[in-house]
């Protein structure tokens, strides 16, 4: 899989590329294809998915996490609101800006529609505190005792500040195993007795600066040094570590590809050969679509070290939802095998859909790097647990799940409890995998998040994310109206129901934003499948010298040019400009009067219509126009594309502009 930014990339790489916005509906009939199961072993995997369903409601009642999910899922505007009070509150800056978010977020929410409704004694006490919070901060007039409440949010507000905060805190006691790696393997204990391994993930975000990441990098080795004590001679039974290698480098981005490789992989490599001499697993985490090209060159530099040699508890994860994670497989096997190493690998669904999707259609790029819609990711996920239990040869499948019918489906597939493991988070799933466990021997890993609170507002809203919707088996496994069988359906036969249309039409692709107007083509240049067409032709113009010189309706006076050199480096000449002077201004403001009652005159569609033209010979120039601009201007290449998708947008947005007010508009 080697390669760099300047060499054609390898052959398993390059496969991996071509998928990464890859015809939907044509990999869904890959992903059934690949799964492999006959309509008899789907109906069985789903009779005994609705089996599991029931044994799991019987169990006992859902875990506060669940019932948390449930009663506050995306489907609810207080669920909405309060995902968006933690997400913010990771940037809010001072105390007056969290009272007026907090405000802004809690006061206008029905949270009397929740009170007493969930399982969880907990989430209830949590809905009292912001049932009365919104009252404290309600200031209607018309309500009773309004001046009293006006003199309780003048006199309150540090108090609702503090009690928002303490409930966030004692929310998080329920999601996040511990403070420190110590606290987190001491609760452990009880779980590891009766047969659970763990996996630490220690809460934070991408480095900023490389103080940061010094620091994510000394808590890693920290956490490796504790959980060496509990090393058990094989990393398939003893804890292990995830780390985010966004956490060892503030650029962990492809076009800091270079100063990537050569700071971060150093400090990867220490943390990988700590583990090893511990016998520990150690996995690197899967993060945002655009990163994976970046961290199989991180992962392939790491396992190709020679210290490294021997040791099984190397692994990666593998986000079913990304259309490019069979391929991302296939390499990661191919790997492992021309190196005669022995990984791991976890297979997630993955937790940055919504992310995924905005950020798509707001970059312009040529489509989504993940599936549109739900069941395309549960198929892919059955597809590629049949690939990784395939390759036991060379990986130690892990599976992390909390759905039924994914767990129904690996026992199918598997022949036999030995050579994998499932996983699930802590305060998730605690019943289906303890029945799984009783029923079947399988093996079980807690992944397990350690952080402060000031690390878990994150952490919370990605588990919002994923498991808030409607849809998702969390959800919906608490929802009691729903039957066993429902919720234990086959997305294989939804997924072949769909045939050609398994986009979501619901969701606009990125050419579709702004229908009917089209959105501004553009280039990621952190994804290599997206920006290298675009590199590659700049090529072109890399050495390109242009010449500028006044338009006008009259023959030039002769002005002579100057050079134009690039302000990031001087000793490239641009080329040259011949300034106008105020004769040949005075001659094309003429030119511009005489001409403006023809232009005047013209219908608006035909002006219309040249605006579009404009717009669609920018992008057809794009390598040259963005080539320009980093040279003459020493923009980034970044920079270049928006100023150039800026451009088409505005004459794409007036041409429709100009329709609609003359009554033209487009439909």
């Amino acid at each position: 899989m080697r390669h760099d930014a300047s060499s054609p990339p390898s052959d398993s790489r390059a496969a991996i590329r071509a998928l990464t916005y890859a015809d939907e509906a044509e990999l869904a009939r890959r992903l059934v294809a690949g799964a492999r199961l006959d309509p008899a072993a789907r109906a069985a995997i789903v009779a005994e998915a609705a089996a599991l369903v029931v044994r799991v409601r019987e169990r006992a009642s859902p875990t506060v996490m669940e019932a948390f999910l449930a009663e506050y899922g995306l489907s609810t505007d207080e669920g909405v609101g309060l995902m968006c009070l933690a997400e913010a509150l990771l940037r809010v800056p001072d105390a007056r800006t969290i009272d007026e978010l907090i405000a802004d977020k809690i006061e206008p929410s029905n949270w009397g529609a929740h009170l007493g409704r969930s399982s969880s004694s907990l989430v209830n006490a949590a809905t009292w505190g912001l049932m009365l919070t919104g009252r404290v901060l309600d200031d209607d007039p018309g309500r009773p005792a309004a001046a009293l409440r006006r003199v309780l949010r003048r006199m309150g507000e540090p108090v609702v500040r503090t009690a928002v905060g303490q409930a966030m805190k004692l929310m998080g006691r329920q999601f996040v195993l511990g403070e420190t790696i110590t606290g987190a393997m001491e609760r452990a204990r009880t779980l590891e007795a009766d047969g659970y391994t763990y996996s630490y993930d220690m809460l934070g975000e991408a480095a900023r600066t490389h103080g940061d990441a010094e620091r994510y990098a000394a808590a890693y080795a920290a956490a490796i040094a504790a959980i060496a004590t509990r090393a058990t001679g094989d990393p398939r039974t003893s804890p292990g570590v995830s780390v985010k290698l966004s956490a060892l480098h503030p650029r962990y981005e492809w076009s800091h590809r270079d100063e990537v490789m050569a700071e971060l992989t150093p400090r990867a490599l220490d943390l990988a050969r700590a583990a090893a001499r511990a016998n520990i697993g150690l996995n690197i985490d899967a993060e945002e679509a655009d990163r994976l090209d970046l961290s199989l060159d991180v992962i392939e530099a790491l396992l190709a070290d020679p210290s490294l040699a021997g040791w099984d508890g190397f692994g990666v994860v593998v986000q079913a939802y990304g259309r490019r994670a069979g391929a991302t497989i296939d390499a990661l096997h191919d790997l492992a095998t021309r190196l005669d190493r022995r990984i791991m690998v976890r297979l997630v669904k993955g937790a940055y859909w919504d992310s995924e999707i905005k950020a798509a259609q707001e970059r312009g790029l040529p489509g989504f790097p993940v599936y549109t819609r739900k069941p395309i990711t549960d198929v892919s996920y059955i597809a590629n647990a049949r690939k990784l239990l395939d390759m036991r040869d060379r990986i130690y499948p892990q599976f992390a799940t909390h759905n039924a019918h994914t767990v129904a489906a690996v026992i199918a597939m598997a022949g036999g409890r030995e050579g994998y493991e499932f996983q699930r988070l802590h305060g998730m799933g605690e019943h289906l995998h303890q029945i799984v466990r009783e029923e079947h021997g399988t093996a079980c890993r807690i992944y397990a998040p350690v952080g402060a609170h000031r690390d878990l507002l994150a952490y919370l809203v990605r588990r919002l994310l994923e498991n808030g919707a409607n849809s998702s088996f969390v959800n919906q496994i608490v929802d009691k109206d729903l039957a066993p069988e429902a919720i234990a359906a086959d997305p294989l036969a939804a997924i072949e129901a769909l045939g050609d249309d398994a986009a979501n039409p619901g969701i606009a692709p990125p050419a579709r934003l702004f229908a009917p107007r089209a959105n501004s083509a553009g280039w990621n240049v952190n994804e290599p499948a997206s920006a290298t067409p675009l590199i590659e032709a700049r090529a072109a113009w890399r050495d390109r010298r242009w010449r500028a010189a006044p338009m006008l309706p009259c023959p030039s006076e002769g002005q002579p040019p100057r050079p134009v050199t690039n302000p990031a480096d001087p000793a490239d000449v641009v080329g040259e400009v011949a300034e106008s002077t105020d004769g040949e201004v005075a001659a094309a403001l003429a030119a511009a009067r005489a001409a403006f009652p023809g232009w005047t005159a013209t219908a608006p569609a035909e002006r219309a219509a040249a605006l579009r033209r404009a717009a669609d010979l920018y992008e057809a120039n794009a390598a040259e126009l963005t080539a320009l601009v980093t040279r003459e201007a020493g923009k980034t290449l970044a920079d270049a594309i928006a100023e150039l998708r800026e451009a088409v947008d505005f004459l794409r947005y007036y041409a429709d502009a100009a329709e609609a007010a003359a009554g033209e508009g487009r439909g």
